[in-house]
């Protein structure tokens, strides 16, 4: 069992053995017994069919739809990722992720309509209607695997990573040692997914969407909770900013890196916005996210389900946890392991009864992330390769019990994967970085009639394969944003040539996708024109609004930084710069709706 910390860091004391008080046990054992009984009783919701397992029965609402997404990637481990990140890079390091911004404004008014009016039941079955014929059934079956396995066991892995790290700083376990083989919290962590499994393998997506909802804002209010004591403790605001002043890291509460920065390369700062939102492979939404929007009641609805989670990600939570990373940088200026302060300040702070409401919070973001990554994934298998490939006519009664099947096997091979990786920032980019390349080709595939099967599969393993040789040891000091790049352009240069010395899809295959989904822009006029049917929003529209609200989205969310970090010149910047990016979309919009066809 590892050592627990001593105090001897400055400020109050930390507790060692027994960290925990029975007040603290209660609450954690109350929540982990709530959620269980919430799984149990939606359990009926989910017998019915593949449709009923895996998207919903297509009836959720848009706001328990957006919360889910919020809560897929409010996991354990990402508070943590943070705080390391400020801790390395300071706050301008979170481009790392805040990038992904632009490419989810995309899903809202580009994407999101079109995902639900396809009706699919996952983001890969959409291959079979977008293109045809062998091609399309071996991008299918390759996408479902290498997403289901390999890529989303690794997620769950540094998942359960996260989880580890918080039982180790908090001293959660007793000595298993004589007990169990190998790393003993890591045994905990299984046990808790196992835990997870119990109710996503019973209640489907419904289970996991309703419990997603309280694990947000309990999630949500664990890490205002954390930023507020730690606050409070070392004296405030304009002391943290005096604190850091005083050891010369003022830099650090920059919001873009400065220049010459060793720690954030200007490079791979513009890497993030430059090329990492649309060469990732969630480009067009992606894998959870498009499993919620195709759950939604209707295309309206998938549209404002999309908002609600950018408002909620993006917006509402990025800055607790931003406050907490500054804290632990003048509280552990010396910390071997970033990726502990935030765990070590809930220890070092919180007293009885809401430490364990935010040991609840950590359970609650690391159960709602691995419930959703284990459904989604069993959609894969299930849906794409064993529906698809194995057994065709199969009910939907043995569907949905091979759901259940593939879940635990996911949850199995997940645990075996969090064994071998211990810093969560890097295997953060690892993911990234492997990833990269598709985003090009699917945003293209919606808009413009002449990418084919071939290119998406080009693009795929190219960049995989580009990702995984950029790690070999020869290429070990290359910066993060000269790897993107490498990855990006080189799978461009295998998929341009694939898409062009190799067939178009039919045109009857083309028509059918269309008339279904009914995409704007001149890339599908000739299809158009034949279909006699016209898109529901232009494709310049949509692009003018998606700029209007980039303005307000990352106006808001810098000028509420600004307010939280007493930054008066960044609060008057932000706030007009989001007063413009608001009065530019509500015109955008209301020119459309006068603009669309009545009757």
């Amino acid at each position: 069992m590892a050592a627990r910390y001593d105090g001897h860091l400055g400020g109050r004391p930390t507790r060692g053995e027994g960290a925990l008080s029975p007040a603290d046990w209660w609450v954690v054992g109350g929540y982990l017994a709530l959620t269980c009984g919430v799984g149990l009783w939606l359990s009926r919701r989910a017998s019915g069919s593949v449709v009923d397992f895996f998207v919903g029965g297509r009836a959720l609402p848009w706001w328990l739809a957006g919360t889910s997404m919020a809560a897929t990637t409010f996991s354990v481990d990402t508070p943590l990722y943070v705080s390391a990140l400020i801790s390395r890079r300071g706050i301008a390091g979170n481009w790392e992720w805040w990038s992904f911004g632009l490419s989810h404004l995309l899903l809202i008014y580009l994407f999101a309509r079109l995902w639900r009016r396809a009706e699919v039941v996952t983001d890969v079955e959409l291959t079979e209607l977008r293109y045809g014929g062998r091609p399309a059934a071996v991008l299918r079956g390759t996408r479902a695997f290498l997403f289901a396995v390999p890529i989303n066991c690794i997620s769950i892995g540094f998942v359960m990573l996260a989880m580890r790290k918080v039982v180790e700083a908090l001293g959660l376990l007793p000595d298993l040692s004589g007990w169990l083989p190998g790393d003993e919290r890591l045994w905990a962590v299984v046990a808790l997914s196992i835990f997870v499994l119990a109710y996503a393998g019973i209640a489907g997506l419904w289970g996991v969407v309703a419990t997603d909802f309280f694990q947000f804002f309990l999630a949500l209010l664990g890490a205002i909770l954390v930023a507020g004591f730690a606050l409070a403790e070392i004296g405030g605001v304009a002391e943290l900013k005096l604190r850091l002043a005083e050891a010369g890291r003022s830099d650090i509460l920059r919001m873009t890196p400065p220049p010459g920065s060793e720690s954030l390369p200007f490079g791979t700062f513009l890497a993030y916005l430059g090329i990492q939102w649309w060469a990732f492979r969630r480009s067009d939404g992606g894998g959870e996210f498009v499993q919620r929007l195709l759950a939604c009641r209707s295309e309206a609805d998938a549209e404002r389900a999309a908002w609600w989670f950018v408002w909620l990600h993006y917006v509402i939570r990025a800055w607790p946890w931003v406050l907490v990373g500054l804290v632990a940088v003048v509280v552990f200026p010396d910390l071997a392991d970033p990726d502990l302060g935030y765990p070590m300040l809930m220890l070092r702070y919180l007293p009885a009864g809401l430490l364990g409401l935010v040991v609840a919070s950590f359970f609650a973001a690391f159960m709602s992330t691995v419930s959703t990554q284990i459904n989604w994934g069993a959609s894969y298998l299930v849906n794409d390769l064993y529906g698809r490939f194995v057994d065709p006519g199969a009910s939907a009664r043995r569907l949905v019990g091979l759901g259940r099947v593939a879940s635990a096997f996911i949850v199995a091979a997940a645990s075996a994967a969090a064994f071998f990786a211990d810093d969560i920032g890097a295997l953060f980019r690892f993911m990234i970085a492997i990833g990269t390349g598709p985003g090009a080709v699917l945003i293209l595939r919606w808009f413009w009639w002449r990418v084919n099967a071939w290119a998406e599969l080009a693009s795929m393993l190219a960049g995989f394969a580009i990702a995984l040789c950029s790690y070999l040891p020869a290429f070990a000091s290359m910066e993060f944003g000269t790897r993107l790049a490498v990855t990006a352009f080189g799978s461009a240069a295998v998929w341009l040539p694939v898409m062009w010395f190799t067939r178009p899809e039919a045109p009857a295959t083309l028509l059918e996708f269309y008339r279904r989904v009914r995409p704007a822009g001149p890339g599908w006029r000739a299809i158009r024109a034949r279909a006699g049917t016209e898109p529901d929003l232009q494709l310049g529209t949509a692009l003018l609004r998606t700029g209007a609200a980039t303005l307000l989205l990352f106006g808001t969310m810098f000028a509420l930084g600004g307010a939280l970090l007493l930054e008066p010149r960044t609060v008057a910047f932000a706030a007009s710069v989001a007063v413009v990016g608001g009065i530019g979309l509500w015109t955008f919009h209301r020119t459309s709706r006068l603009r669309a066809p009545r009757g």
